[in-house]
């Protein structure tokens, strides 16, 4: 099974992740993104992806309040997964909150993935603490000191945080391994920002979440738009999912349809494996509610697209740059 390091670190991971978002249990404004999944659901989805060669999981206390960290380790435990054998990232959500509550929480964290360990611990987003960023990743670099964590990473930092971030944990020796940030076909952003470049200056993976487009790049909106009325919570009004949203997508929905068929898998497939082949220093962390999903991206792993299909899909989400 091909991987890729994390970063710097000697953290070795497979391409394509899996995003827990979703087992947030429908609890607070993360989960309300999503239906809440029964454990059973979560233990099958979870099985399924390790049986595929998925080797890593990403989760985070906000998504539920911590419900989706105890139902990945549910999962786990039901799959007879044994610690070690997994690579865990989780997140600490700075909103309203000082870089001491990096540490305090840790141990919530440990208990709810317990025995599980935390390979990747993140700051969740650049904005909304009462410390300083500088603080922020000091506090996390003290974790790794102590043995109770393996690696740091961010999510949602620009080009010039992420360089602050790596330059903190530079002086405790410690690598910055990673950019948690939302990237697709239909949001490119992170390509004339300078955070991919920055990312592949440092040696900073970068963690596509969102990879998918929330789904809209399974095609299935575009193909039924009513099926947008049916969702829950707040997808339905995200302009996107709009009328006027999926015409300006349908171009690139379109050229994954037929790159798809060429290859025999799914449009979804093909956006996923488009972000690995455009860049090394990506990785993916789809999510799955159904366990045809979860098959789905870990199969991923078992095809490639060819150079001329990797520059069509390039030059026909332009507009999303």
């Amino acid at each position: 099974m091909t991987t890729r390091m994390l970063g710097t670190t000697d953290i070795s991971i497979t391409p394509i992740g899996l995003g827990c978002w979703q087992f947030s249990g429908g609890q607070g404004l993360a989960g309300r993104y999503w239906p809440a999944l029964p454990q059973e659901t979560v233990n099958d989805i979870v099985r399924v992806s390790l049986e595929g060669g998925i080797d890593w999981f990403d989760t985070a206390e906000a998504y539920g309040a911590g419900r989706s960290e105890a139902a990945l380790s549910a999962a786990l435990q039901a799959a007879g997964c044994e610690p070690g054998s997994v690579a865990i990232a989780t997140k600490w959500l700075p909103l309203l909150r000082t870089a001491r509550s990096i540490g305090r929480t840790l141990e919530a964290r440990r208990e709810r993935l317990a025995p599980y360990g935390i390979d990747l611990h993140q700051i969740h987003i650049g904005f909304g603490a009462l410390s300083t960023k500088r603080a922020q990743v000091e506090a996390m670099a003290k974790l790794v000191e102590a043995g109770l964590i393996r690696a740091v990473g961010v999510s949602n930092f620009s080009a010039r945080a992420m360089r602050l971030a790596a330059d903190v944990l530079g002086g405790h020796g410690l690598p910055l391994a990673s950019n948690q940030v939302r990237y697709s076909l239909l949001d490119r952003g992170i390509e004339s920002n300078g955070v991919l470049d920055t990312a592949r200056e440092l040696g900073v993976t970068i963690i596509a979440y969102s990879p998918l487009a929330q789904g809209l790049l399974s095609g299935r909106f575009h193909a039924d738009p009513n099926l947008v009325k049916r969702l829950t919570g707040p997808r339905r009004r995200l302009g996107l999912f709009r009328p006027r949203g999926l015409g300006r997508s349908a171009p690139v929905v379109a050229t994954l349809e037929s790159v798809a068929g060429e290859h025999g898998v799914t449009p979804a497939q093909v956006a996923l494996r488009w972000l690995l082949q455009a860049h090394e220093h990506v990785v993916a962390i789809p999510g799955a509610t159904k366990i045809r999903q979860a098959r789905e991206n870990a199969a991923v792993l078992d095809f490639e697209l060819t150079e001329h299909e990797v520059r069509r899909l390039e030059e026909v989400s332009r507009p999303f740059l």
